[in-house]
């Protein structure tokens, strides 16, 4: 089959990963097909095969990709023995991150249910490793005293839920800065583990 004119293999393969990241985004994984993908990015049906073997490969591939992301842009925060002050980065690293990557943030929560159990396993293990992160936080924090957590594995699960539901609000033309919303949930972060 033909090359769509103007088509470059070292541009397609990122195009079409993100023409399959806005179409999950706006549409779900389930009602995209692999020919919307194509049309999107104006190139044969046939020719998404040279880059995905087929659409659950390219799900599991933009998944893992953001997962991958995360983890390698919190090892570049600034680390430090002080679990106060990780614990703030922590919360403004997060909310950063995820408000710059909206659609990435949509399809890692409502389309890891579509992941075959191979696939999920690994997203999930990924997932696992950023969670640890912040319950170490929470540990040292325990342990030196500054904090008080009933349960820190729960305490994870729960400020990280709540520091990603920014994403379902946030408009980037409304009355507060980024840091000024960062500002506000770690005020109430702080509050919730019982810091000083």
């Amino acid at each position: 089959m033909a090359r769509t004119q103007g088509s470059h293999s070292a541009l397609t393969g990122p195009r079409i990963r993100e023409a399959a990241l806005r179409l999950f985004a706006k549409h779900g994984y389930a009602a995209v097909s692999m020919r919307q993908i194509a049309a999107e990015v104006g190139v044969q049906a046939g020719a998404l095969y040279n880059y995905t073997p087929d659409k659950q490969a390219l799900l599991f591939s933009l998944l893992q990709g953001h997962m991958d992301e995360l983890l390698d842009a919190w090892k570049g925060e600034p680390q430090g023995d002080d679990p106060m002050a990780r614990l703030e980065c922590f919360v403004r690293f997060h909310i950063r991150f995820n408000l710059q990557r909206p659609e990435a943030i949509f399809i890692s929560y409502m389309e890891l249910r579509n992941l075959e159990p191979e696939n999920f396993a690994v997203i999930e293990g990924l997932r696992k490793r950023y969670e640890a992160v912040l319950e170490g936080i929470l540990r040292d924090g325990e342990a030196a005293g500054t904090f008080t957590v009933a349960d820190p594995a729960i305490a994870t699960r729960a400020l990280i839920a709540m520091l990603t539901g920014v994403n379902t609000w946030y408009r980037a033309q409304g009355r507060l800065s980024i840091d000024e919303i960062s500002g506000i949930y770690w005020q109430m972060v702080r509050r919730s583990v019982g810091a000083p």
